[in-house]
């Protein structure tokens, strides 16, 4: 026996050198590169209408995770979770309207992780949510070495700056602008982009490791971007959405009304019926122009900054991890925004390039690793993807995944309850994915997400209701087969979940129904369920509840297809 436990240490010990436990000198720089509101319209993840070469050329020296999944398809909510590797129903942050380290727990963040570890870190545009959710400081001193840069330029972000037909400036959702006529000749993203830029000179010469995070405002709304990006996209060749129809049995709780887009210039003066629309369908075409076009702008954006690293020669000593808060819809499900549990709100892209794992080291010709593509001037471009992984991982993932392969020990699990513990995750450790192949799909993996409802038909505070509104919650489980919806009622005051006040349900099947449009969740089944699982203790965790709940509902299915 011991002998046995000798040989499985050495052949453990080759593996554990090559994951990243490494000596201080060795570790590895962090570049997280995080967008506001994309979801998976990139090449690499097969988007076929988008143009991103410079994400898609990072991604062909990556590791891809096709099915990463938010927490809550909203910004303070989504980024506060990843960035503390805890979920909403800790963090209590629904809105935008609390700090974490009052509110719930003095909860260690990502970067306050590699800060007390030795790192320099630093934070440029829109990282933390600013304002109340991140205490007006971005959390510094907490998170970073030195206060967070925000673009001069973003205060323009919501004014009227965009050029109508009439010539007058409107605050427009379609804002395609010449950059040159906006206020300093640049835009927010360009900004922090240039600081970045500085930021990385001015490590070249520094020992000391470090963790920049870039933080992009686009695609977000307003689609203030260059105009000429607009031309990547011709009208004529854009399409709608291949379900731009509210789908028959979604339950009203579930439908979020885009007020956001509603309020702005060119979207008011269409007249649109309130809560479900539509929009007109050529307005429609124009909205998925302009996301388009402002993904390409982005892409550019990162481009200039991977370009960076590969002429300060830092390529070979820096991790880059690129992902998004939460996705947005476009016209699916005739809704315009986040603010649902659906895959395309809550499904982002997550790439994480590792020097010496995802890519060899630099080429000794000298050859760039992300050399610079202007898509604007350079039409055609084709990357493959090698290193995918398919199954399913959640943004609290991340914390402990960056950590573990920087070479930096993971944060331990949580228990049940952590409001006490400052440093832990409710993510897992996705290291294990870079030296073991994937060979097939895990049943068992499943993705945790929730929107709250301050009532159970669409009203005007539907998509972000303050807490004190909050009645209804809406927690969503999405497996390899199955997204799995139940909207409960929730105590605001108490931040108490209702398990047997079940105001609707959704539950789709993935394999005929990849989209999410035909709900075949049934109250009579449900009540079955809810009977078999009663003995349940009362501690016994949501996710688990529901869980069971859905190996219960899906027994059914396959038990009476059989029969068929």
């Amino acid at each position: 026996m011991y002998m046995c436990v000798i040989i499985w240490l050495l052949l453990l010990l080759p593996h554990t050198q090559a994951l990243g436990v490494v000596p201080r000198r060795d570790r590895r720089n962090v570049l997280l590169i995080m967008a506001d509101d994309l979801r998976t319209s990139l090449g690499c993840y097969s988007d076929s209408v988008v143009k991103s070469p410079n994400i898609d050329q990072l991604a062909s020296k990556s590791q891809v995770f096709l099915n990463a999944y938010a927490q809550q398809a909203v910004c303070a909510p989504s980024r506060t979770s990843m960035l503390t590797s805890r979920r909403p129903d800790t963090t209590r942050l629904y809105d935008f309207k609390s700090y974490w380290r009052v509110h719930s727990g003095n909860y260690t963040t990502l970067p306050q992780y590699f800060k007390s570890r030795g790192y320099i870190t630093m934070s440029v545009g829109k990282v933390f949510h600013p304002g109340i959710a991140s205490n007006y400081t971005d959390d510094y001193p907490y998170s970073w070495s030195i206060p967070a840069y925000h673009p001069a330029s973003f205060r323009y972000e919501k004014k009227k700056m965009c050029k109508g037909d009439d010539g007058k400036l409107y605050a427009n959702l379609l804002c395609a602008v010449n950059v040159t006529e906006q206020p300093g000749g640049t835009l927010p993203d360009m900004e922090s982009t240039d600081e970045a830029v500085r930021l990385l000179k001015s490590r070249v010469s520094n020992d000391d490791p470090f963790f920049l995070a870039v933080g992009f405002h686009k695609p977000h709304i307003p689609f203030r971007i260059p105009q000429e990006y607009l031309s990547l996209y011709p009208i004529d060749q854009m399409t709608l959405a291949p379900d731009p129809n509210v789908p028959e049995l979604l339950p009203p709780v579930a439908y979020n009304p885009w007020m956001d887009v509603r309020k702005r210039d060119d979207v008011q003066k269409l007249n649109i019926s309130f809560p479900y629309g539509p929009i007109p369908k050529d307005f429609q075409l124009r909205i998925r122009q302009h996301y388009y076009a402002a993904v390409s702008y982005m892409d550019a954006q990162v481009g200039r900054l991977l370009s960076t690293l590969d002429e300060l020669r830092l390529t070979d000593s820096t991790m880059v991890v690129f992902t998004s808060d939460h996705g947005w819809s476009l016209g699916e499900h005739g809704e315009w925004a986040k603010y649902s549990n659906f895959d395309v709100t809550t499904r982002v892209p997550l790439i994480f390039y590792v020097p010496g794992f995802t890519s060899l080291a630099r080429d000794p010709l000298g050859e760039s690793t992300f050399p610079f593509i202007d898509v604007l001037a350079q039409s055609e471009f084709s990357f493959k993807n090698d290193q995918v992984i398919r199954n399913i991982v959640e943004l609290v993932d991340v914390f402990p995944t960056v950590s573990y392969m920087a070479g930096l020990k993971a944060p331990e699990p949580c228990p049940d309850v952590s409001f006490r513990e400052e440093l832990c995750t409710e993510g897992e450790n996705l290291a294990y994915t870079f030296w073991h192949r994937e060979t097939g799909v895990e049943e068992e993996a499943i993705a945790f997400s929730q929107y709250p409802r301050p009532a159970d038909t669409p009203q005007v505070n539907s998509d972000l209701p303050d807490l004190k509104d909050i009645k209804v919650m809406g927690y969503s489980l999405r497996s390899w087969d199955y997204r799995y919806t139940l909207w409960l009622g929730f105590n605001p005051k108490t931040f108490q979940v209702n398990v047997s006040d079940v105001h609707a349900g959704e539950l789709y099947m993935l394999a005929g129904d990849p989209a999410q449009d035909k709900n075949i969740y049934s109250d009579s089944d449900h009540s079955v369920i809810m009977t078999k699982i009663a003995s349940l203790p009362r501690t016994e965790s949501l996710q688990m509840r529901m869980r069971l709940q859905l190996l219960y509902l899906t027994a059914g299915m396959k038990t009476s297809r059989r029969k068929a």
